[in-house]
């Protein structure tokens, strides 16, 4: 395919939605065991098995292009003195736009109030609530148990996955980069120890083999847009839309709370603390945008959000390197939001009062499960049912089925939400470290990247 890269994934993108909602209203009017409806159930489970080796070849980059990414450009920080103030600025960044994510989250649900109807528990929706977890699949019930069987005191364990006794095992089985990216900053840091001829010598070997992986990463976004038309096909096609038509003013909620961290307070951001132009920074990452609205993977998208913010942002080696690995694992402003106003819904929907101060204490507690379970698989669903437990929520359990029932399109919105606020932390940190030709004109990168 010609042109450039965002170009083809949304065609991909606007081709799988059509294809999806063609074969789900076809498929409601052929007979069971017809060859219309047999061709269909063939089409759809062809395209989530070609989605599937795009996802596996983007997680394929994932581990050697941190490692090697982190190391070389740590390794130019030259000693601790310059990696505490990235670190310093990299933490704090994250922590003060997930902050903002939350209270604009929890404002909107105050104020539109999706779980009320004439100021009462929707009943609508609690009859819904009933309905989903009475009729749920097996798989969803595994999935809910396994949220539910978690604690308060596990959101305390991304401390000891900092530091996991096989790396590569953390990383490839559990999905746990933090270890890794803990392991390649305290190795980076080993090396700057290291006489000068052994550092060139050893920073060289990996700048090369980033190089490699960034080589490798162009090859797999060459075949982009079949990915994503893949992806998308089997999400719209499963997805009904029954539930969207009861949820509708909670989807509204969700959509218009990421929409204003998206479009206006990380736009602020970039325009008062890094004073570029956020539209300019916004095309800069759209290839990295709409591959994670894609993916539904922050992670899985790692490898074009470097791309993106080094060869269309301008932003540094040493400081992407840093930056947005760590952001992909624990900085998750979207999902943040998400869960704050998940909890708010549940608890309206379900008539328990949340006064003022529970109120700040569910943003305290999405401010600390947003990182603290980053590592744990359906991170958002453990993270909504910890809050909801801990602050007395009745029907926990059942609402999680509903929101399970809807996740898949909003978990797609919310990661365009974190990738782009990791995006801004780079290009704000790159500014702030007096990087010069940051989101000024660039030169188009190879392969559309």
């Amino acid at each position: 395919m010609k042109g450039k890269a965002h170009w083809q994934i949304l065609t991909g993108l606007v081709l799988a939605a059509l294809t999806g909602w063609v074969f789900k209203n076809l498929s409601g009017r052929l007979p069971e065991g017809s060859e219309g409806l047999a061709f269909i159930t063939a089409a759809v489970a062809g395209c989530g098995f070609v989605g599937t080796i795009f996802m596996q070849a983007l997680q394929m980059l994932i581990v050697p292009l941190i490692v090697t990414s982190v190391i070389a450009g740590i390794a130019s920080l030259h000693g601790m003195e310059g990696f505490g103030r990235l670190g310093g600025k990299t933490v704090g960044f994250y922590a003060m736009t997930s902050f903002l994510a939350i209270v604009v989250g929890l404002l909107l649900v105050n104020v539109l109030k999706p779980g009320l109807e004439n100021g009462r528990p929707n009943e609508v929706i609690r009859m819904a609530i009933d309905d989903q977890a009475a009729n749920a699949t097996e798989a969803d019930k595994a999935k809910i148990a396994a949220a539910g069987e978690r604690k308060a005191s596990d959101v305390w364990d991304i401390f000891k996955r900092m530091f996991p006794p096989n790396i590569f095992k953390a990383a490839t089985e559990n999905g746990q980069m933090l270890g890794l990216i803990v392991f390649s900053l305290i190795f980076a840091l080993a090396m700057t120890r290291l006489p000068i001829g052994e550092i060139s010598t050893l920073r060289e070997v990996f700048q090369s083999l980033n190089d490699v992986m960034i080589v490798m990463t162009r090859w797999v976004m060459l075949v982009a847009p079949i990915g994503v038309y893949a992806l998308i096909v089997p999400i719209i096609y499963e997805t009904g839309l029954e539930l969207f038509q009861k949820l509708g003013l909670y989807f509204v909620t969700v959509l218009l709370a990421l929409g204003v961290h998206f479009f206006v307070t990380l736009p602020l951001i970039l325009l008062l603390m890094a004073k570029v132009s956020p539209l300019a920074h916004m095309k800069a990452m759209r290839t990295a945008l709409l591959t994670a609205f894609s993916t539904s993977s922050s992670s899985a998208t790692l490898p074009v959000t470097m791309r993106c913010v080094q060869d269309n942002a301008g932003v540094s080696k040493k400081t992407a390197s840093f930056t947005l690995p760590l952001g992909a694992t624990v900085n998750m402003d979207g999902t943040a939001l998400y869960e704050c106003v998940a909890v708010i819904f549940v608890s309206q929907v379900v008539g328990f009062e949340l006064g003022l101060g529970a109120q700040v204490m569910v943003v305290v507690a999405a401010l600390l499960t947003s990182i603290g379970v980053a590592g744990i698989p359906s991170a958002s669903l453990v993270a909504i049912l910890l809050i909801m437990r801990n602050s007395g929520i009745p029907h926990a359990t059942e609402a999680a089925f509903l929101l399970l029932a809807i996740d898949r399109p909003l978990d797609m919105l919310r990661t365009a939400v974190n990738v782009f606020g990791d995006s801004c932390a780079a290009v704000v940190i790159g500014k702030s470290e007096g990087e010069l030709g940051i989101l000024e004109e660039m030169p188009p990168a190879d392969g559309g990247v």
